[in-house]
């Protein structure tokens, strides 16, 4: 008897529709040789993802995990092979270390080729191993689907991360049967197949921080991205108790709430705030892997602080700190088993959180006022900061490179609601990430209003993207904080190297009009006076804008970076 005959597509559109059947709407990516097949079949079939051409591939990895952070889905980008796989790194290594779900794939030479020295090749395999959670190069067209697979429960499952697939020319053209497309719809968003935690250790860990006299939570990034806000906020407030966060965690209380300390740590912590780091003799770590940046280089906690740690990551607890009890799971449903250990009871303890987080705010924020209403030239950044908190609405998003910008957003800025809505590379820390993040943002949530904060060593890196933020129309206001240096490093001379400045600085760029030249609307502050009307009318304009703004260097600034102050 014959074999029912078995319709068939090629790889190329096998791997359009594996992505499709995800739940993909864009893709961020550049053209190349390698790749014609992959165009030609998202440009022949129906699929109804958006295909966003970047002018270069590391922008288009940015995007892609600036869409992810904000829609909680896999971020998708594209790129050829060769020189276009490596410029594609540095967005990868972010994605996956900051625990977001980016998906890279770069098109190869022809697995019939391998190892004749074709033109760009390069073990893409070997290359991006160490940069993501799951990577693999797919030798079979009738592997693609499955592969794709693989790639979506690697990424949205356990800690979120990056992942890599690379698609060989020659295997775009073979045929795959059409019934090897499907998907399982979990993996569409993250944290999928979320794990609850062990019998028990929510009740212990609940038991432990009732025993404490001055207990404090440090979040992480990883309640933001579990979706447990909510459940953070009740466990809290039924404790009165007070909640700081890394950079990264940001979001996990809205700014605005009684119990949010704000940012602890080395970059956008400040004395008044560490106070509650060093007084706590408990501190519960949730979703937050206690580096460097968060313990000011493990400064605090001290030997003697108890430690009780939440994640999803088992290889974080107990990592940098001796810690009392460990709880492993999806921080969304610890909390809400935390939160139930405590139904019932009637002699909860109130820890006075709000009372010593409304005090340590006032001395704070005091000491920002005075600084954010000067009025001598260049501009201060903590005049941006204000202007920002009373000029964006609530659910605008704010993307920063980790330069200038972040501390002072980081510590000063007031967002008020909780979620992800200020995002910033602090995992490598490379500059040209916010100009591009940006635009993924947008794409991901376009009804916000999203603003780039970058440096003007930052703004070089990636102003080429002008181009495709302007072909595509995306209300993005922009602004630069030029300084004509490379600020932090040189705020780092003059405190390490006792102000031997030695190749930080570079020449004054009018920005205003590089990004005039691509279309923008724009405005060049000199004077402090000049900032909120400039601001002002960006917000309100339809398109893309950028502000040039002339701004106070960091090596004569009072940035909120621990090591640099008093």
């Amino acid at each position: 008897m014959a074999e029912p005959k078995t319709n068939a597509m090629n790889g190329a559109e096998a791997m359009v529709r594996s992505l499709q059947a995800h739940g993909v709407t864009h893709i961020f990516g550049l053209c190349g040789d390698t790749t014609l097949p992959f165009y030609d079949a998202m440009l022949r079939l129906d699929h109804g993802i958006t295909h966003v051409l970047t002018r270069d591939e590391r922008s288009a990895t940015y995007m892609a995990d600036g869409f992810s952070r904000v829609t909680g889905r896999v971020g998708v980008c594209e790129g050829p092979s060769g020189g276009g796989a490596t410029y594609i790194l540095p967005g990868l290594i972010e994605a996956n270390e900051s625990s977001y779900a980016v998906l890279s794939i770069t098109t190869d030479i022809s697995v019939a080729s391998y190892g004749k020295y074709p033109l760009t090749q390069v073990d893409q395999e070997a290359l991006m191993r160490p940069l993501t959670k799951w990577n693999t190069v797919i030798r079979r067209a009738d592997h693609i689907p499955r592969m794709v697979r693989q790639a979506f429960r690697a990424m949205t499952t356990g800690r979120s991360g990056s992942a890599h697939l690379g698609l060989p020319y020659d295997i775009q053209y073979d045929a795959v049967p059409e019934t090897e497309i499907w998907a399982d719809p979990k993996h569409q968003s993250y944290p999928a197949y979320r794990a609850a935690p062990e019998p028990g250790a929510p009740e212990a860990a609940v038991a432990a921080i009732l025993t404490a006299e001055k207990p404090l939570i440090v979040c992480g990034g990883g309640v933001v991205i579990a979706g447990a806000m909510d459940e953070l906020a009740r466990f809290a407030e039924r404790l009165d108790l007070a909640v700081a966060t890394s950079i990264s965690g940001q979001g996990a209380l809205a700014d605005t709430h009684p119990l949010a300390l704000g940012v602890v740590g080395s970059n956008g912590g400040t004395d008044e705030t560490w106070e509650m780091m060093e007084a706590a003799d408990l501190v519960i770590f949730m979703g937050c892997r206690a580096g460097s940046t968060t313990t000011a280089r493990w400064e605090a906690p001290k030997p003697g602080q108890r430690i009780v740690h939440l994640d999803s990551d088992p290889m974080v607890i107990g990592a940098n700190y001796p810690t009392e009890l460990g709880v492993v799971a999806d921080l969304k449903l610890a909390l809400a088993e935390m939160n139930a250990a405590l139904d019932g009871r009637e002699d909860l303890p109130g820890f006075g959180g709000a009372a010593a987080v409304a005090d340590i705010k006032a001395r704070k924020f005091a000491r920002f006022a005075a600084l954010a209403q000067a009025d001598e030239a260049p501009v201060r950044p903590e005049r941006v900061i204000d202007a920002l908190n009373r000029l964006l609405p609530e659910d605008a998003i704010v993307v920063s490179d980790p330069g200038t910008s972040c501390p002072y957003y980081s510590a000063y800025g007031l967002q008020k609601r909780p979620g992800r809505q200020f995002i910033t590379n602090r995992a490598h820390g490379a500059l040209g990430y916010a100009l591009s993040a940006a635009l993924g943002a947008w794409f991901g949530r376009p009804e916000s209003k999203v603003v780039g904060l970058m440096g003007d060593g930052s703004f070089a890196f990636t102003c080429g993207e002008l181009e495709t933020v302007m072909r595509v129309g995306a209300p993005i206001t922009y602004i630069v904080f030029s300084n004509a240096s490379f600020g932090w490093i040189k705020a780092s001379q003059r405190d390490d190297c006792d102000r031997r400045y030695y190749n930080v600085d570079f020449n004054r760029t009018d920005q205003a009009a590089v990004a005039a030249g691509f279309g923008l609307k724009t405005w060049s502050v000199t004077e402090p006076s000049e900032l909120e009307p400039a601001l002002r009318a960006a917000l309100a304009h339809d398109g893309p804008t950028l502000i040039d703004m002339r701004c106070q260097p960091l090596e004569e600034a009072e940035a909120p970076v621990r090591r640099w102050m008093g």
